[in-house]
């Protein structure tokens, strides 16, 4: 049975399809569902196996970007979302999607240590414009499920943006603790950060490695067709970076169901 991916809705959200079509792709069955049906029976959020928050404009980004859907998941679902973490559910928060997640004190945490906090907080772009284009990033080595045995190089290593406040920010405590923990699961390439993040950071993962968050859009990146440059490409042998995650994430579940019932 293939596993069931949670696509999270919202008005203003509206990368909702491409996120379902890469859930799909790698080998799952993708379901919308709005916050207000989901809200009103939490307990749905336990029949999924995987869940995304897509990007977009929630709320329009008033007040700031992503902060309205934060608090009304805070409100209603929160719990929820942290019981799915914890029976081990993949979690995929794409650039609006990780506005939400931060604010909502999903990302970087919460630590087994420590109550859940907002330890971190996206800020507008250095430069003040919103950025919509391809950049090169990087994947260190990290805990995160999502990007394991992604390449560093080559047209694997680009993936596109469309934000105007995705500098990612945080204390310098916080920052050591990710990188010391493997929680630093995307960077900008060198020369090539959009926005002045702190430390290039363009994504990260929590202490699981489950739920990672992140303002490129790998769900923009599923065939090799969508590369700016595919045309001159030398055709690849593998799959694009955007539908190698996902398909990470599907073959986790898969892989952890088996162990289940064996």
């Amino acid at each position: 049975m293939r596993p069931r991916a949670l696509v999270l809705t919202a008005p203003g959200i509206n990368c909702d399809l491409e996120l379902a079509e890469a859930f799909d792709l790698a080998g799952a069955d993708a379901v919308r569902m709005h916050l207000n049906e989901i809200a009103a029976d939490p307990s749905r959020i336990d029949e999924f196996d995987l869940i995304g928050l897509p990007g977009g404009f929630s709320y329009g980004d008033a007040i700031a970007a992503g902060r309205i859907l934060a608090v009304m998941l805070r409100a209603t679902v929160l719990d929820r979302l942290h019981a799915a973490v914890d029976r081990g559910v993949p979690m995929i928060a794409p650039c609006n999607g990780f506005q939400i997640a931060v604010q909502a004190g999903l990302l970087p945490g919460p630590r087994p240590d420590a109550p859940a906090t907002t330890e971190a907080a996206l800020l507008e772009n250095d430069g003040g414009r919103f950025v919509d284009r391809w950049v090169r990033v990087e994947y260190p080595s990290s805990k995160c499920i999502w990007t394991q045995g992604l390449e560093s190089s080559g047209a694997a290593a680009v993936l596109p943006i469309a934000h105007g406040e995705g500098r990612f920010h945080t204390s310098d405590a916080t920052l050591a603790r990710l990188s010391a923990d493997e929680c630093i699961a995307v960077r900008y390439a060198a020369g090539d950060d959009p926005n002045g993040s702190l430390g290039r950071v363009a994504g990260v993962c929590d202490h699981t490695g489950l739920v990672l968050g992140l303002m490129p859009h790998p769900e923009r990146y599923l065939h090799w067709s969508q590369h700016p440059s595919w045309t001159r490409m030398t055709p690849p042998t593998n799959e694009p970076p955007g539908l190698q995650m996902f398909r990470s994430a599907v073959s986790h579940v898969l892989a952890n169901r088996a162990s289940a019932t064996a």
